[in-house]
């Protein structure tokens, strides 16, 4: 049985490669979950060509949870999806100089850093949370400008942040770049994405200096933001180091955003996972 509705399920919900959630199967003909948990009118698809025909009755007496469960799903956070995709032949040999720099850093023989820019607004991520049946669990919101963010981020945790309540621009990451510089005492790689202001004027003009300095930028190649630790840096202080009270008002969040940058690599730690070279 579980076997057929593996195979099934491939052919006629799209394959193995989609996350399915349960307007999917509500829609295919098994019914609401949040109904009685059965099909309600299984005589309907019985006949030839309908559901009960491939999989038999017994499938009706499954709701949709127990079925996504008995195939080994699992009720989980859908991910965003980047339309674009790098070329291929750009980012594989971008990744192996990547790798290359992560061997070198763990050997002690460079600093690796990884940089990026994010904005936390008064509207919170919300997290998943507990909640009992007649309890109603929010997070306040309001529409507005919050603080954004700027950070360089080692997987040893260590990091140089900054914050602005201005737009971020290429000359406000060129600052913090420059001021970065002075700080280095080793040969330091500093990771970037392709962003705008990134490749910005400003920052072509100081490249060469830093270079002298013994700070070099390397861009990730084209739609790869999961080579970039930072990004985990700011998931954690989105969904788990800001509290639904920090976003009561724009200095709360401002005050809290801070504080958490600055506990980062002290009280605030992050297991990063290995850079994985295939």
């Amino acid at each position: 049985m579980a076997e057929t509705l593996r195979r099934r399920r491939h052919q006629r919900l799209g394959g193995a490669t989609g996350t399915r959630t349960e307007s999917h199967f509500t829609r295919a003909g098994f019914g609401s979950h949040q109904g009685t948990g059965k099909v309600g009118a299984a005589a309907d698809f019985t006949g030839a060509g309908g559901v009960g025909a491939e999989f038999g009755e017994a499938v009706f007496a499954l709701d949709a949870q127990a079925i996504f469960e008995k195939n080994g799903s699992r009720y989980k956070r859908i991910r965003k999806r980047l339309k674009g995709k790098p070329n291929e032949q750009v980012y594989q040999v971008k990744k192996e100089v990547l790798g290359r720099f992560e061997q070198m850093s763990r050997k002690g023989l460079i600093d690796l850093y990884y940089g990026d820019e994010a904005g936390v607004s008064l509207e919170p991520n919300v997290p998943y949370g507990w909640q009992f049946r007649d309890e109603a669990v929010a997070m306040p919101t309001a529409k507005g400008t919050g603080i954004n963010c700027f950070a360089l981020v080692s997987r040893s945790n260590r990091s140089w942040t900054a914050t602005s309540e201005q737009t971020m621009s290429g000359g406000f990451v060129m600052e913090q770049l420059e001021r970065f510089s002075f700080s280095i005492r080793e040969i330091t790689v500093v990771v970037l994405d392709n962003a705008r202001i990134h490749h910005s004027k400003q920052i072509r003009e100081r490249t060469e200096a830093w270079q002298a300095r013994g700070l070099f930028i390397f861009y990730l190649p084209t739609y790869s933001p999961h080579l970039n630790i930072s990004e985990t840096l700011w998931r954690k202080l989105k969904y788990e180091w800001l509290a639904p009270e920090d976003y009561t008002c724009r200095e709360q969040l401002k005050y809290s955003v801070k504080q958490a940058l600055s506990a980062f690599g002290k009280s605030l730690r992050i297991k990063f996972a290995e850079f994985k070279s295939i």
